[in-house]
């Protein structure tokens, strides 16, 4: 399992490339480098001019891959979360009980992927990425045209997966797919406060703290709607 993970090409929507990068050598190069310089930088400080100096090629040549740094974020940040789904996938294949797909799907969402590697991306750095850049990502104008191109698709995708596991544990409940997404949002603004801002945390929700603040806050909400 973990080797078929380990070569495994993660698929994301075409819209968000010009050129899928997975077809040569600097398209790896820009991924891999590029994901390591955005985490280095940040969104704000990160550039396509920088990603080329670091790499050794002109700049025009990343842009024959994406067309801004913005959908290069949108890029990687949709990796992780198709990422999160394959580890779902694979580790919950033969459990039977919701309950306990339900715990393994929580503590995906909270504590990160638990195949931590690939040999096209490193799966802990872009973790990183998404929890400090992500909202930076769909917080935008372009968010409307961005939806219809089905840019959001391994988000949705993977948020619908977890919703049905939701609906077998109580048919009844009316709100799966928020309270997932609530979930997928909230757990990644809390490990970005238990790192910058403290204060807005207690100050022991460590990663095992913030599992079981989630997982009790699902468990308790679908049981007792």
């Amino acid at each position: 399992m973990e080797n078929i993970l380990r070569k495994l090409k993660v698929e994301v929507n075409e819209n968000l490339f010009v050129k899928d990068p997975y077809s040569s050598e600097l398209g790896n190069a820009i991924l891999q480098v590029g994901s390591k310089l955005m985490l280095e930088l940040g969104m704000e400080d990160f550039t396509f001019k920088k990603l080329a100096t670091e790499i050794g090629v002109s700049e025009p040549a990343i842009y024959r891959y994406f067309e801004n740094k913005h959908n290069f974020l949108l890029y990687l940040t949709a990796w992780h979360w198709a990422w999160t789904e394959h580890n779902l996938v694979y580790v919950t294949a033969n459990l039977k009980d919701p309950k306990e797909r339900l715990e393994i799907a929580i503590k995906l969402l909270v504590e990160g992927p638990m195949f931590v590697e690939n040999e096209f991306l490193n799966p802990i750095e872009i973790r990183k990425i998404v929890t400090n850049e992500s909202l930076k990502g769909y917080l935008t104008k372009s968010v409307d045209s961005e939806h219809e191109n089905g840019i959001y698709a391994q988000l949705y995708t993977l948020g619908d997966r977890i919703a049905q596991i939701i609906r077998e544990i109580n048919p009844a409940y009316k709100f799966p797919i928020t309270l997932v997404n609530i979930v997928m949002e909230a757990s990644l603004l809390q490990s970005f406060h238990a790192k910058h801002l403290p204060g807005m945390t207690e100050s022991n929700l460590d990663k095992e703290g913030r599992f079981q603040f989630f997982h009790h806050l699902v468990a308790k909400t679908i049981i007792h709607e």
